[in-house]
This record gives C-alpha cells, structure tokens and sequence, in this order.
C-alpha cells in the first residue's frame, strides 16, 4: 500500500510526456495516434488517481512525495523549497476529479476536434492543461502550486485562442478573449 503514494508523481509526467509527444511528433503521427495518445495519458492519471484513493481508503496514513529527480529544486542560501506532492484526502479527491473529467474531454475532443488542422496542437496545449491542473492539485507548497496557476492561466490563453485565424471576425474574437483571460489572470494574480 505504502508504494501507491509514490505513484504520485506519475500524475503528472504522464500528461507531460502525452503533451511533449503530441507537440513535438504529433504533427508527423495520424490524427487518430494523437488522440489516443492524448487520450491515454489522461485515462493513465486517471488510473493513478484512484490507486491513490484505494491508498487512503485502504487505512494509509496522509504523506508528503519528494520526487528525487525534483530533490532541491530551489536552493539559495539557507533556504531550501522542494518539489513535493501532497497525498492526502483533498488533493487526491481534487485529482480524481481532474483526471475523470479531464479523461472525458480528451475523448469528446477526439470527434470535436476531428479534421481540425492543428489537431495535435490541440491535445498538446489539452494535456499541458490537464498537467499544470494536476500541479495546482497536487503541490505542496506555495510556489509549486504558483507554477501549476501560471501554467494553467498560459494554456487557458493558448486553448481559448485556439482558432485564432478563423475567418470573418472569428479568429479575432477569439485571439481577443484569449487576451481578455490572460490579462484577467495577470490581475488577479
């Protein structure tokens, strides 16, 4: 039982490298590969998310993950701030909500977004999401979970503008929202 909370970062590389693959490759890979990479990462977080839930249901106590590849990420001086990933009822709650509704727009997406010519664009600026989604969950401290609103706001403004060159006054509506979600979100932070 102890091993599933060390799953915990798996929540996270998963939709990172589904996001890597379809930026970088997806262009290359047929429509249908891309969504099932996509697709598979979210569902794989998913899956994840519920052993942690067996986990704490299963009489595990609450810990804290310090990923080793993570183990001092920022270190000045005499202060220390650490990567480290939160297993308790909350965040794992808030993750099994992320990653089933996050599964289920993955897969609508799929036939949504079906002929579209930028469709592993898509499903990469999806799956950063759904990963800067699973940081805000899952981040113990303050700056983690700084990176993960960041990193929400900037895909929220990339996925909002997404058909920013639609024609007949779309595409510019569009690129304006974006803009309006972006600016909104520097205000608030």
């Amino acid at each position: 039982m102890e091993n599933y909370a060390q799953l915990v970062p798996l929540i996270i590389l998963i939709p990172s490298i589904g996001a890597f693959i379809n930026l970088f490759v997806g262009a290359r890979l047929p429509e249908r590969a891309v969504a099932i990479i996509g697709s598979t990462a979210a569902i794989l977080s998913f899956v994840v998310a519920l052993l942690l839930y067996s986990y704490l249901s299963g009489g595990g106590e609450p810990v804290v993950i310090n990923p080793p590849f993570f183990d001092g990420w920022i270190r000045v001086a005499e202060i220390d701030i650490s990567w480290q990933m939160r297993v308790d009822t909350l965040s794992v709650t808030m993750m099994m909500l992320v990653t089933g509704v996050g599964s289920l727009i993955h897969i609508y997406s799929a036939g949504y977004m079906h002929g579209d010519p930028r469709f592993h664009r898509f499903f990469a600026y999806l799956n950063m999401f759904f990963a800067f989604m699973l940081t805000l969950v899952a981040g113990n401290n303050f700056l983690m979970m700084f990176v993960g609103w960041e990193g929400v706001g900037l895909c929220s403004f990339l996925l909002i503008g997404f058909w920013f060159d639609k024609t007949k006054g779309v595409g510019w509506r569009n690129s304006l929202a974006a803009r309006k979600a972006f600016i909104v979100n520097r205000v608030g932070d």
